[in-house]
């Protein structure tokens, strides 16, 4: 009798752990798939409401976009003698060259064709080599020198006399009658004009200026957006217009933005165009004269690529009866042995040069200083 008890109790005790192991199991299969989705993958219960509208605490929340860092531009003073070195392909011409052959103890009439030949392959002209010749010759004549030292120091006089070192260099930029100064730029296709156009805008930054640039190449679809970047590097803001749009609109609508927000200067970028096409050249006219109704436009300047040589003088004598240029940008001269091209625009064209570009740094446009020049193009080891 009391096995038959014994049996019946353990016969209860395992039906009891049957049913409290299978049916929890069950009850979980029977939770509803979630409303609109495929519903749980695994027998778990699905968390808590309160731990299912969690949100994780602590992570950063990142802007949509990173602030453009607002440079500050090296000081202009002094820029050009800082990047002397990089006319060294020029000094081979002026310096080395020159130099050796003046300081020969007999100049005979082959010695100073030699001079001739050195100085026109340096792109400073015929006209002007020949007056430079004579009046070298003089000075050898009558002094009789010809110690290094010496020749140098009258090759250099020479020099930045043929630079005409009293024209007006100064770019006119500063805010007048109510309104901002406005600077054109302008030139032929492939010239660098619109990196130089940004880095006018930094040269003007750094001469203390506050700027605004008119983005009048509308033609280049990538020409906008380039001086854009340029402008937000020193906070100077862009107008620009549609892809293919109204050059001079957009002209005009940067100086009226200029006068609204009292910037010191607007700064505009026109499309390249070749000095042989009338037609672009009759817009780049239309351009002037629509920014003219705000008043007058205080500087116009020529953006010359030193590498084309003489063909940039044709180039300057075009622009400059269309739209007046008082200032020519010359650039590439670190990449060129014709640094005499700054002699033979000045002297042809009475066009001062203002600036000069020795690289491809944001900050290599260096305003210019004949003497300095000169000194650069010699060497300090002629």
């Amino acid at each position: 009798m009391e096995y038959v008890v014994v049996l019946v109790v353990l016969l209860v005790v395992l039906v009891a752990g049957v049913v409290g192991f299978v049916v929890p199991r069950l009850r979980r299969r029977e939770i509803p798939p979630v409303e609109g989705g495929a519903g749980p993958t695994t027998l778990e219960r699905p968390p808590a409401p309160a731990e299912a509208e969690a949100e994780p605490v602590g992570l950063p929340t990142l802007p949509e976009e990173l602030p453009t860092l607002v440079e500050q531009p090296e000081p202009t003073a002094g820029r050009l003698v800082r990047l002397r070195a990089r006319l060294s392909r020029s000094q081979s011409v002026f310096g080395r060259g020159l130099l050796s052959v003046l300081s020969r103890d007999h100049l005979d009439d082959d010695a100073w064709e030699e001079i001739e030949d050195s100085l026109i392959s340096a792109d400073v002209g015929v006209e002007a080599t020949q007056a430079l010749v004579e009046r070298l010759k003089e000075r050898v004549r009558v002094l009789g020198t010809r110690t290094v030292a010496e020749v140098r120091e009258q090759l250099a006089e020479e020099l930045t006399a043929a630079l005409e070192p009293d024209l007006d260099r100064r770019l006119h930029t500063e805010p007048h009658d109510g309104r901002p100064a406005v600077v054109l730029v302008v030139g032929v296709n492939g010239a660098g004009k619109t990196t130089t156009c940004g880095k006018i805008a930094r040269v003007l930054v750094a001469d203390g200026r506050s700027v605004l640039l008119g983005a009048a190449d509308t033609f280049r679809a990538a020409a906008a957006e380039q001086l854009a970047t340029w402008g937000e590097r020193v906070g100077a803001e862009t107008v620009r217009g549609p892809e293919g749009g109204d050059p001079a609109s957009v002209a005009f609508d940067a100086v009226k933005r200029g006068i609204d927000t009292g910037v010191d200067t607007v700064l505009i970028d026109t499309a390249g165009r070749l000095q042989n096409k009338v037609g672009l050249m009759d817009e780049l006219g239309k351009v002037k004269r629509v920014v003219e109704k705000h008043g007058p436009v205080d500087e116009t300047l020529l953006i010359l690529d030193a590498t084309t040589g003489q063909n940039g003088l044709e180039q300057a004598r075009v622009f400059t009866e269309v739209v007046d240029v008082t200032g020519v940008v010359l650039t590439k001269l670190d990449g060129t042995a014709k640094g005499g091209i700054v002699i033979a625009v000045q002297r042809k064209l009475g066009i001062p040069v203002k600036l000069v570009g020795l690289g491809e740094g944001k900050d290599d446009l260096a305003p210019f200083e004949p003497a300095a020049f000169v000194e650069a193009l010699l060497g300090t080891d002629a």
